[in-house]
């Protein structure tokens, strides 16, 4: 049995006419830059988030860059961000020559230790940029109040998370609803994915909200008329109609990502070799990608792949040893928790198409590796 990491071809296949549909009507139109389909892409995120206001853009390395210019990460700014994460968590920052302020993450959530960032903070700390990663959000609660305490402003990064949920304040709050600004990627893998790049900024503020809307049109609030130095970055039209479809069967695919996990769950539990995801924060969790932590995980990884099982590793190499961010000073040891993850963590097949035989059949493999 082949079983692919993640297969966009099953979903266009079952739902084939209206894609097809939904890409006609853009053809047919003609507005292919901000038509008509990405207002009502934008209303219905809205709707469904909670959020007042919501700008779709090209992607969402573009929406994390525009929110940290909006917000003034730049020019040395020091912004509290988690080192075990995809690197536009921080290329944000330091393309517009802010400081990346390294912190490290929860063993059990993977996402950041807000302890930790509290630890870190300086008189030039400007902002903190959580990431809500594979399962769940960030404790934004602690993140809030930090923020409140030193007087920073945050930008939540939910380029993974749309659909999940944490409780703050005594309420279920959608991911990216929280701080000044929430952005979304719908790279096609995400659980709400397009079939191609794009991403979108979330905020509830009002100025934000005005503001982020003119930089996706290169700073302008009337055509040929510049009120910023913004940049070229608008969601296409064709994939705010494909989206359109996809949001509106969201809750099921999040179901059937549920319903896999537990499957998961249930013929993984028993083997000692493997740490099943842990859920912690109180909210809803939301299985965008199903991550163990397994011993000797790069000879399993290579187990799986050489039956034919897509897998991937997130992240083989923790931000602060990059190349590119040598330039910051960081070196082996400094963040051992996320260290220990880059060598542990593997990524199985989660899309709401699998089957039940090819969930099964990766557990069987994975058991099988390690009676070997």
């Amino acid at each position: 049995m082949k079983v692919p990491f993640y297969d966009a071809t099953r979903e266009y296949n079952l739902y084939k006419k209206e894609f097809d549909n939904a890409a006609a009507d853009v053809f047919n139109s003609g507005a292919f830059i901000l038509g008509k389909q990405v207002q009502d892409f934008e209303e219905a995120i809205c709707k469904y988030t909670g959020a007042k206001y919501s700008v779709g853009v090209a992607n969402g390395s573009d929406a994390l860059l525009i929110a940290c210019d909006i917000l003034n990460y730049r020019q040395e700014a020091e912004i509290l961000t988690p080192v075990f994460t995809f690197f536009a968590s921080t290329s944000c920052i330091a393309r517009l020559n802010g400081k990346p302020l390294f912190c490290d993450v929860d063993e059990d959530t993977l996402c950041m230790d807000m302890n930790d960032a509290a630890n870190r903070i300086t008189k030039k700390t400007k902002g903190i940029l959580p990431v809500h990663l594979f399962l769940q959000t960030a404790d934004m609660t602690a993140c809030m109040e930090l923020a409140k305490k030193h007087n920073l402003t945050v930008l939540e990064d939910a380029a993974e998370a749309f659909g999940m949920k944490t409780l703050y304040n005594g309420e279920l709050k959608h991911a990216g609803t929280i701080g000044d600004f929430g952005v979304f990627s719908f790279f096609p893998t995400k659980t709400l994915g397009g079939y191609g790049d794009g991403g979108m900024i979330i905020t509830n503020d009002e100025e934000l909200y005005k503001k982020a809307k003119s930089y996706r049109t290169h700073g302008s609030t009337k055509k040929y008329h510049h009120d910023y130095i913004g940049y070229n970055s608008r969601l296409d039209t064709l994939q705010a109609a494909i989206l359109n479809v996809k949001l509106s069967r969201i809750d099921g695919a999040i179901q059937k990502r549920a319903n896999h996990a537990a499957h998961y769950r249930e013929m993984l539990k028993d083997i000692s070799e493997i740490k099943l995801p842990v859920i912690r924060n109180g909210g809803k969790e939301v299985n965008y990608v199903f991550c163990i932590k397994a011993e000797k995980r790069d000879a399993l990884d290579e187990y799986l792949k050489s039956k034919e099982i897509g897998t991937s590793i997130y992240y083989p190499i923790p931000l602060h040893l990059q190349k590119c961010f040598e330039y910051l000073g960081y070196k082996k040891g400094d963040f051992p928790v996320s260290e220990k993850l880059c060598e542990t963590v593997l990524a199985l097949p989660m899309f709401p198409e699998l089957t039940e035989d090819e969930v099964s059949f990766v557990c069987e493999t994975i058991r099988e590796f390690y009676k070997k």
